[in-house]
């Protein structure tokens, strides 16, 4: 059977490079699994890999969407499978490697089975963002699903008005609809996934992300933010490391308040990550293990 490498991790882990070694020494092409790389017009926030890593192997999923575009998880699971039924023609083995669980999991597994929703549920959502801000449906999740609240990127409104509507059409939580949550059966793939988790101790990948943003920083994502302000309603960019820098150039937080912001985000959005990544099959391994790795991976494959 063919397989299906998963290198998954927090954000600032160290997946990038690593990704791109394993795919060289195997001769396998990358599909990301990170929605925020899916977006041309976001680079420097959301860490892409830089042209010369993104020439060394072929890439698929990033850069692939603009902002303007309509875009979610199930279109995703479709897409990322039609790419891998090309990739096997050619390759016994694909690489699978970003933070979004979600998407990876939506791949590997297939999409849980929610009730069809009628769409004047979300409109009224979107009104509720518009009016009474995101932290009015982070309050309302936690409160009506405690448990998908500690598991979900707060920041990301997409997921909180998905989970939010499910809720409130069928008031039941959200988790509740959840494969994982009810151990379900996932859906057969012509592939077999090998899951790679690859770790740090938590401060140092705290103290990697304090870095990551000032180096972001210097590379001009104060920029890059001006030039999508106008756009910033969009739901492509509600999301860490704009969000910060919107509310500083609407005059809100000074920008060494806004950086501040964005390395505490980040570092919220990373321990959510890892409380997501505790379930699973995963084969943990230190992220400076490489050669570990290519053991581990030359027996399975």
């Amino acid at each position: 059977m063919k397989k299906l490498i998963v290198l998954a991790g927090p954000t600032a882990v160290g997946k990038t490079e690593l990704s791109i070694r394993l795919a060289e020494t195997f001769g396998m092409e990358i599909l990301s699994a990170d929605s925020r790389q899916f977006y041309r017009e976001m680079n420097i926030g959301t860490a892409k890999p830089t042209p010369q890593q993104l020439a060394r192997v072929p890439h698929h999923f990033i850069n692939s969407l603009s902002i303007f575009d309509h875009y979610d998880v199930g279109m995703f699971e479709q897409d990322a499978l039609r790419r891998l039924q090309k990739l096997y023609q050619k390759h016994d083995s694909a690489l699978l490697t970003g933070g979004s669980g979600l998407y990876i999991r939506a791949l590997c597994e297939g999409l849980d089975d929610f009730p069809k929703l009628p769409p004047e549920i979300h409109r009224k959502l979107e009104e509720d963002l518009k009016t009474k801000g995101l932290q009015s449906l982070q309050e309302e999740l936690k409160k009506t699903d405690p448990r998908y609240y500690e598991q979900v990127d707060l920041q990301n409104s997409r997921r909180l008005l998905r989970a939010l509507s499910v809720i409130r059409h069928t008031g039941k939580p959200f988790s509740a609809f959840r494969q994982m949550e009810q151990g379900k059966k996932q859906k057969s793939r012509p592939f077999q996934p090998i899951y790679l988790l690859i770790e740090r101790p938590r401060q140092q990948l705290y103290e990697r992300i304090n870095q990551r943003v000032l180096l972001m920083m210097e590379q001009g994502l104060l920029q890059e933010a001006q030039q999508l302000f106008p756009h910033r309603r969009l739901k492509a960019l509600q999301t860490v490391g704009y969000q910060e820098l919107f509310a500083h150039l609407e005059g809100q937080i000074s920008l060494d308040e806004a950086v501040s912001l964005i390395q505490r985000n980040t570092r919220r959005y990373a321990k959510r990550q890892l409380t997501w990544f505790r379930k699973g099959n995963w084969h943990r391994f230190p992220a400076e293990a490489e050669k570990e790795i290519l053991r581990f991976l030359e027996v399975q494959m």
